[in-house]
C-alpha cells in the first residue's frame, strides 16, 4: 500500500502532493513500482495535528481518487469521516482505511456495511491532538489486542463481513517509541484476532530513534528493516512511502526464504 498524502502538513511528505497533477504522477509511479493499493489521505493525523472539515478533506482527495480510479488503479481512502468515505467510494475508491477504527464518526460503520467495501480498522486512543497523552500501557500488545477486539466486534455487529476487515495496530498512534517496538515484537498476539494485519512503520519516530536518523524522509533504510521484521512477525500488508525499495526488499527476502 503506497502512501499518497494530499495534505500540506503530514509529518514526512506534507505539501509534496498537494497539487493534483503531482499527486496523480506520484500515484502512477507507485503502481509502476509495485504498489497494489494507493492510499489517499486528505487530513494529517500526525501527533498534535488539528482536524480539517470533511469539505476541505473531500476537496483534496476526491478529484485525485476519481482520476486514479478512472485509470484503473486500486485506491483506498484514508479518512475517519463518513461523508468523505461516501464521496470517495462514489468517486471510485475501493477500500476505507480509518485511523479511528470506525469509532470517530457514528455514521461510518453503517456506511461501510451498506457499501460492502473492504475496511482497515486501526487502533488509536483519543484523537491526533490528544493521543500522545494516552500512551500508557502495562502490556502494550495485550492491551492493543483487547481494544482492537472491541473495535472488530463493533464492526461485525454493524454488519461488516469479517472477510472485508483488516486490522492495523496503529504504530506510533497513542504509542511512544518503546510501545511501537514492543508491539512489533509481539505481533503474534494480534494474529489471534483472525484478520489480516496491516502495518505502517514507514519513516516513523521509532525508526528514527533506533537508526539515529532525525529527518523522516531519510529513514528509508530503517523503514525497510522494520517492514521486513513486521512481515516476519505476521504482517500481510505494508503501508509505505518508498514503494520500489520495499518491493525489491520483499522480493529478495521471499526468494532467500523460499
Amino acid at each position: 500500500m503506497g502512501i499518497l498524502n494530499v495534505t500540506p502538513d503530514s509529518f514526512s511528505d506534507g505539501g509534496r502532493h498537494a497539487d493534483p497533477a503531482r499527486a496523480l504522477e506520484a500515484a502512477h509511479a507507485m503502481v509502476a513500482d509495485g504498489a497494489d493499493v494507493v492510499d489517499v489521505g486528505g487530513e494529517s493525523t500526525r501527533p498534535g495535528s488539528s482536524p480539517v472539515s470533511p469539505a476541505v478533506e473531500q476537496a483534496r482527495v476526491v478529484p485525485v481518487i476519481r482520476a486514479l480510479a478512472a485509470a484503473g488503479l486500486r485506491v483506498s481512502v484514508d479518512t475517519r469521516n463518513a461523508a468523505t468515505m461516501r464521496a470517495a467510494l462514489d468517486a471510485g475508491a475501493a477500500i476505507v482505511n480509518d485511523v479511528s477504527g470506525l469509532t470517530f464518526d457514528p455514521a461510518a460503520a453503517a456506511l461501510v456495511a451498506v457499501r460492502r467495501c473492504p475496511v482497515v480498522l486501526m487502533h488509536m486512543r483519543g484523537t491526533p491532538a490528544t493521543m500522545s497523552s494516552l500512551a500508557v500501557y502495562d502490556d502494550v500488545a495485550e492491551e492493543v489486542r483487547a481494544e482492537l477486539a472491541i473495535v472488530l466486534d463493533r464492526a461485525l455487529a454493524a454488519g461488516i463481513a469479517p472477510e472485508a476487515i483488516a486490522l492495523d495496530p496503529g504504530i506510533g498512534f497513542a504509542k511512544h517509541a518503546a510501545h511501537s517496538i514492543a508491539l512489533l515484537r509481539d505481533l503474534a498476539k494480534l494474529a489471534t484476532l483472525g484478520r489480516p494485519l496491516l502495518i505502517g512503520v514507514s519513516r516513523k519516530a521509532f525508526v528514527g530513534q533506533l537508526s539515529g536518523v532525525a529527518e523522516p524522509a531519510a529513514r528509508r533504510g530503517g523503514s525497510l528493516a522494520a517492514g521486513l521484521f513486521a512481515v516476519l512477525r505476521g504482517a500481510s500488508i505494508l503501508r509505505v512511502h518508498d514503494v520500489a525499495e520495499t518491493v525489491h526488499a520483499l522480493r529478495v527476502w521471499h526468494n532467500l526464504c523460499a
